[in-house]
């Protein structure tokens, strides 16, 4: 029997995504399956709602269990095979606010804060130390479990479970599946869609669409480049930031344009608050996406309760796709994010990239890439240098490092000033309290 270990299973809507997928995979139906968190209340919940699932979608066939706490969590991992990690250190409250609210007492806004920026940077530095016991206590009971890192900020999370623990570990994200899909069905271009040809990579949320084909093998990319130039001229929608890269760049990006708009110093400036409303740039968007969440997740969760009845279809996440494909020895291609090591030649070896990968029975094995366009690499050595130096800040528990990791990222350096930037780390290290009280 195949053991899978969910991390993070108050993270109800996407441990049901992913659990989901796996009660739809034969060769995982009979699979137990540890759910584990620290607060009790989410994890009564995910556990009744994957029990449901498991009744109603796998006729019973996989065994449910809860572990809490820290001293359940080596009994959660204990011969587990597949770990999914989905942990969000600190929650929206008070973390996610203090990420947000802070940086604004500066005049530093953002968008997401999870993957770059001031926000990213503080959500990686205090849940580095988290995943350091998991990595302890995984060398100790599952030494050759597959961890499937989903928590953000995937480049400095994964990185550092690469590098400093001997944790086998992929990271993962759904931005690279839908790329190419959303931005030819949102240019009218649906009839291309089948047979298309792509390669995707770079760094995660910063990956290159560098090539697309039809499926004859034409290039795809001079209408792609031509609609979207005609679509950005017209009216305001979501996507006006990575078409404004299409422009500029000459290639499209993985990550959404919410996301992309703080990860450089192009549109979100003091200095020209005009770009805000050109570029439809939604400001603290992460904020009112947590409190819509917990909101539409209560009325799914009382309606589940209440009827006892869940379905699921099997979805495009990776997570159920590796595991059949490393139990069944069946290759399967990702979208992985793995240590550099050559795969893409002008980027860092130590850094973590997003390329593809083929997983079979000996796991997981990134692709070699080539070197990306010059500007393109310099794009993601931008993001690369902050996330490598918040990995060694999380490493040296110093706050010296984090004020040398927040001054390399460049939204922040283009609105900042040293002095503001340790003032704001410094305020923000204390108002997390607990969960950054190891840094000093």
């Amino acid at each position: 029997m195949t053991k899978i270990t969910f991390m993070g299973a108050g993270s109800c809507v996407f441990a049901r995504n992913v659990l989901g997928d796996c009660m739809m995979t034969p060769v995982l139906q009979d699979a137990e399956i540890a759910l584990y968190d620290i607060d009790p209340t989410r994890l009564e919940e995910a556990e009744l709602i994957i029990s449901a699932m498991n009744r109603n979608v796998n006729q019973g066939r996989a065994t449910v269990r809860a572990y809490l706490g820290a001293s359940q969590r080596k009994e959660a991992l204990r011969d587990a095979r597949f770990v999914v990690n989905a942990i969000q250190v600190g929650g929206y409250e008070p973390c996610t606010v203090i990420d947000f609210e802070i940086p604004k007492k500066y005049g530093l806004r953002q968008t997401i804060a999870d993957t770059m920026g001031i926000g990213g940077i503080m959500r990686a530095l205090r849940t580095i130390p988290v995943m350091e016991e998991f990595a302890c206590d995984m060398e100790q009971v599952c030494p050759d479990a597959l961890l499937l890192n989903y928590t953000n900020p995937m480049a400095m999370l994964t990185g550092y479970m690469l590098r400093y623990t001997g944790v086998k570990t992929v990271g993962l994200c759904h931005s690279v599946q839908v790329c190419s899909e959303d931005l030819l069905r949102a240019l009218g271009m649906e009839d291309q869609l089948e047979g298309r040809r792509e390669l995707i990579a770079g760094i995660n949320h910063m990956g290159w669409l560098l090539e697309i084909r039809d499926r004859n093998g034409n290039d795809l990319y001079p209408e792609i480049r031509r609609r979207a130039a005609e679509k950005n001229a017209g009216e305001k929608h979501k996507d006006m930031v990575r078409y404004d890269y299409l422009q500029h760049l000459g290639y499209y990006c993985t990550e959404s344009s919410e996301h992309n708009a703080e990860y450089n110093p192009f549109y979100i400036k003091a200095s020209h608050p005009e770009l805000i409303e050109r570029f439809h740039i939604p400001l603290d968007e992460y904020p009112r996406r947590c409190v819509s969440q917990i909101a539409q997740w209560q009325a799914c969760k009382e309606d589940i309760l209440k009827n006892g009845v869940i379905s699921h279809e099997r979805s495009r996440e990776y997570a159920s796709h590796i595991m059949e494909a490393v139990i069944t020895d069946t290759p399967y291609k990702i979208g992985g994010n793995v240590l550099n090591r050559g795969m893409i030649p002008n980027l860092p070896a130590e850094a973590c990239v997003e390329v593809p990968c083929l997983v079979d029975g000996m796991g997981v094995h990134p692709t070699y890439v080539g070197p990306l366009p010059a500007h393109l690499a310099g794009m993601n050595q931008s993001n690369i240098s902050a996330q490598l130096a918040a990995i060694e800040a999380a490493r040296s528990r110093k706050k010296e490092d984090i004020y040398r990791a927040v001054l390399l990222d460049p939204h922040t350096a283009a609105e900042l000033t040293l002095d503001e930037i340790v003032s704001m780390c410094d305020e923000m290290v204390t108002a997390h309290g607990e969960y950054m009280a190891m840094y000093h």
